[in-house]
């Protein structure tokens, strides 16, 4: 129990820094001290939150799960793009955002998509579909935490405890320290996940006896080979990951981190740093989790192995229970943590769990998001804060944290996918698709309420459909998908064991292209309701405020 006990320490500090942040800030009746620091983030507090906020348990566990099951493809999967995409968006994107938010007092994209479209009630179904979309990305940090605690204390700490533990520290301090102290906790929590890649690969390196014999015992065998290459991953299937980064504009807690920065240049450092801070903590991640494949002598991995076999020679009569134990047993999720357990010593090995459940609790941005969408978008867009004031406004935003993390908690515990695939078949495709309504707004004069209606209904129906198909039949053991819809002979929608497939393609890249092709169309056929000239003025005048302000047209 002593990394454990470890990692609860961790965790009790967390929380400290989060109620330090609370008796900082102006008090309980500031609604924008509380949801948004004031406005007033430094630029090492911005860098470091906000790149926080993007990571997540997905970086370290879930990125080295499906490097253990898929190879060091995952690297270019993930990381090659977003560390290009996503500097790119902040630059071009966030920095319009953080001017019109300064300009307009905007607290939340759902309230500057009203005031560009002149739209009331559409705001509230796309803040609807944004809320049920951004569930996902806080059911992987509980998840995340469960699996953390359950695994640094040798499943003294059930999972479910686990993940209940991590869920009440989170929930403490954003209800505490709102924006400032979800931003302080996450600055701290980024330094630990990004010393821990580094010190884990060294300590873990020299207990295998050296990398270079491990990857030489992985190319030896036919079976492991394929893990040094692309072969486990079709191109079709490869160029499908480079839309998931463009999730990342799109998603509420990195659009309203874009407007807490104290100045416009702030933004300059993040663009710049964003890729290394990304090399530093998935190359690590993805290289350990494929080396895990030759540490058969660490009794944890040699079983997950040992399952992973057993499936692959599993044959269509298999009950389903049985696969479904099977893939459980198989699955990589735990794979860091289990070479730190049986390559670091105790006093390292406890500290490096700690770090790791640093990545796993950066989805206290995505919950503190929410609530300051519920309150903003629609509790004070009703009249609530004009009605009953900020203080009750703020109190509104802390119990709405309560709920989302209550139904976040008892949703994680049912999901049977892992990590990583959970993540990109829901929260990173839905926010792909929702991406051309930000572009929309901010680059697009003629663009309309309805089209944005019609790429919000769009986007809920297809992430429903996904949904269906993967709770209604029932994974794949290994190799060929099961086919779903086959029109003419040709088929068009596939389930396979990390998910479902359009065409080859992830289910992201027709979402995405549909997304942006009814937005255009729609708007186009509705252009009398474009926003009057005083509003389109607003919004691409020649302000140097406005970056890049003429682009749209």
């Amino acid at each position: 129990m002593i990394p454990a006990a470890v990692v609860f320490a961790y965790l009790a500090v967390a929380l400290y820094i989060g109620i330090f942040a609370f008796r900082r800030s102006r008090g309980s009746r500031d609604a924008e001290d509380y949801f948004l620091a004031g406005r007033s983030l430094g630029p090492a507090v911005f860098l470091l939150s906000l790149f926080g906020a993007n990571m997540t348990a997905f970086s370290i566990l879930g990125a080295s799960g499906h490097a253990f099951a898929n190879g060091i493809v995952t690297y270019g999967l993930m990381a090659s793009s977003s560390a290009l995409i996503i500097p790119v968006a902040l630059f071009v994107i966030g920095t319009r955002l953080w001017a019109l938010g300064r300009r307009h007092g905007f607290m939340t994209p759902v309230q500057m998509f009203r005031d560009r479209w002149e739209c009331g009630h559409i705001g509230t179904v796309i803040f609807v579909v944004q809320a049920v979309l951004l569930i996902p990305y806080i059911i992987i940090a509980v998840m995340g935490g469960g699996t953390t605690l359950a695994t640094v204390s040798n499943g003294r700490v059930p999972f479910w405890l686990g993940g209940a533990i991590v869920s009440l520290v989170v929930m403490g301090y954003v209800c505490f320290g709102g924006m400032r102290g979800t931003a302080w906790v996450n600055t701290f929590q980024t330094i630990l996940f990004l010393l821990f890649g580094a010190i884990a690969v060294t300590v873990i390196g020299a207990g295998m006896g050296g990398f270079r014999s491990a990857m030489e015992s992985l190319l030896q065998s036919p079976s492991t080979a394929p893990l040094l290459t692309r072969a486990r991953v079709s191109p079709l299937y490869f160029f499908s990951y480079t839309f998931i980064p463009l999730s990342s504009i799109a998603f509420p807690h990195i659009g309203i981190f874009c407007l807490t920065a104290r100045r416009l240049g702030h933004f300059r450092k993040t663009v710049v740093l964003y890729p290394l801070c990304m090399l530093a903590i998935w190359l690590p991640s993805v290289f350990l989790g494929v080396a895990a494949n030759a540490a058969r002598e660490v009794p944890a991995i040699a079983s997950k192995l040992e399952a992973r076999t057993e499936l692959a020679e599993a044959g269509p009569a298999q009950a389903p229970e049985d696969r479904a134990r099977l893939r459980a047993q198989a699955t990589g999720d735990d794979v860091i943590l289990r070479l730190v357990e049986g390559y670091a010593p105790l006093w390292l090995a406890s500290l490096l769990g700690a770090c790791v459940m640093a990545a796993v609790m950066a989805s206290d941005s995505q919950i503190l998001a929410l609530s300051t969408m519920f309150t903003e978008d629609v509790f004070a867009f009703y009249g609530g804060a004009a009605r009953f004031g900020q203080a009750a406004q703020v109190q509104m935003g802390r119990l709405f944290v309560v709920l989302i993390t209550c139904v976040a908690y008892a949703i994680a515990l049912r999901v049977p996918q892992s990590i990583f695939d959970v993540a990109t078949q829901y929260a990173f495709a839905g926010y792909s698709a929702l991406s051309p309504l930000l572009v929309a707004a901010l680059f697009w004069r003629r663009s309309t309420k309805w089209g944005a209606l019609a790429s919000a209904i769009w986007t809920a129906a297809a992430v429903m459909a996904v949904a269906y198909i993967q709770q209604t039949i029932p994974p794949p053991a290994t190799g060929a998908g099961i086919p779903v819809w086959t029109p003419f002979g040709v088929e068009v929608v596939t389930r396979i064991a990390a998910g479902t497939t359009v065409l080859g393609f992830l289910p992201v890249v027709p979402m995405t292209l549909i997304s942006g092709l009814l937005l255009i169309v729609v708007s186009s056929l509705t252009a009398g309701s474009c926003p009057g000239p005083r509003t389109i003025s607003r919004y691409f005048s020649n302000d140097p405020v406005y970056p890049s302000a003429g682009a749209g047209s």
